[in-house]
């Protein structure tokens, strides 16, 4: 999200307008992460994403013609199966893409840009409100702070202001009509990447339910056949390893997850002695109570401090008594979503 706003307040920065395709309003199959967005430039060149396949393509099309219109439109979709072969979907499925037109001579545009940039930059939460009527030509935008103050400029009271950024908004995107314009409301929040190491029958299920809350999924194995795009499509991503016991240089920080869910306790260990030298914000390790008290007391006996343990939720996952693995993944992102929360609601 920080690279899309980047490059938007590039190009206001130079006067260009540019269109944003924002999907929303999914039925069936929906993208592998929810409001996916896209910039499309005044070349025609992309940043981002928002499937690929036919559906990128007939958006970036529509988005030429919005660009020489200057004028936002909403534009329906309805993929079969086929059709959605070659996108972030499994099967076919129908909604909407918004195609927004940005004027780079609305300075309006520019203020809610600098804003997302300064929430992101903070790690901070917002809620990026767009208002559409009914020909999209009185299309509004502006961005809720935490604080309750706003940047940019939308025709709508306090009240139902505090509805919008107060429901299924503080997960995702949505769309909802109270008698007036239709409003798309985006939650802004600074993406965490959640390192998954082990590429098996867990992981499969952890990476895409990770995404479909807003985590960025990188996927770690020295088995290249496990680590395969066949098996873990896009947008995760695969860094095919020489081993565990040496790990490459990752970029981890403060908003990292680091999930370890490897082939076997040995390689767990080895991977967890090199996280607890990170700054993740969070460590989980799977394995029942038995495990993890074996791993723990190898680790102190590496040098380690009972205080440095205390950090990594093992076994991992919220207690929901689950058994299979898709219940297993459920139980490990639940509990990603709850630290994620509770570190939001700590700055």
């Amino acid at each position: 999200m920080r690279e899309l706003f980047a490059a938007m307040a590039e190009l206001l920065a130079r006067g260009q307008s540019f269109v944003v395709a924002t999907l929303f309003d999914k039925a069936g199959s929906a993208p592998r992460m929810p409001g996916a967005k896209m910039v499309v430039r005044p070349d025609g060149s992309i940043v981002g994403t928002i499937g690929g396949g036919r559906l990128e393509a007939d958006a970036m099309r529509a988005a030429r013609d919005v660009l020489a219109a200057r004028r936002s439109t909403l534009q329906s979709f309805d993929l079969t199966s086929r059709d959605a072969a070659g996108t972030d979907m499994i099967c076919g499925g129908r909604g909407e893409i918004l195609l927004d037109f940005v004027d780079a001579a609305d300075p309006a545009n520019r203020a809610v840009c600098q804003a997302v940039e300064e929430v992101l930059a903070r790690g901070d939460k917002a809620w990026l409100i767009t208002a559409l009527g009914q020909d999209l030509a009185g299309r509004q935008q502006c961005l809720v702070k935490r604080d309750g103050s706003l940047a940019g400029r939308l025709d709508v009271g306090p009240d139902l202001l505090g509805k919008l950024t107060a429901g299924p908004a503080k997960i995702s995107i949505h769309a909802d009509a109270l008698g007036g314009p239709r409003l798309l409301v985006e939650s802004i929040r600074r993406q965490a990447t959640a390192f998954i190491f082990g590429a098996g029958h867990l992981s499969r299920r952890i990476a895409p339910l990770a995404e479909t809350v807003g985590f960025r999924t990188v996927v770690l194995d020295d088995r290249p056949e496990f680590a395969s795009r066949e098996r873990f499509p896009a947008p995760t991503e695969i860094l095919v390893i020489e081993r565990f016991e040496a790990l490459p240089a990752l970029a981890v920080d403060e908003d990292s997850y680091l999930v370890i869910v490897t082939r076997g306790h040995l390689h767990d260990r080895t991977v967890l002695e090199q996280a607890l030298r990170t700054r993740a914000g969070y460590l989980g390790m799977i394995g029942s109570r038995r495990k993890r008290d074996a791993v723990f007391q190898a680790i102190l006996e590496a040098g380690f401090r009972r205080e440095d343990l205390a950090r990594v939720h093992a076994p991992i996952g919220v207690d929901i008594l689950a058994e299979t693995p898709e219940e297993i993944a459920v139980s490990i992102v639940g509990e990603m979503i709850r630290v994620r929360a509770e570190r939001e609601a700590a700055r």
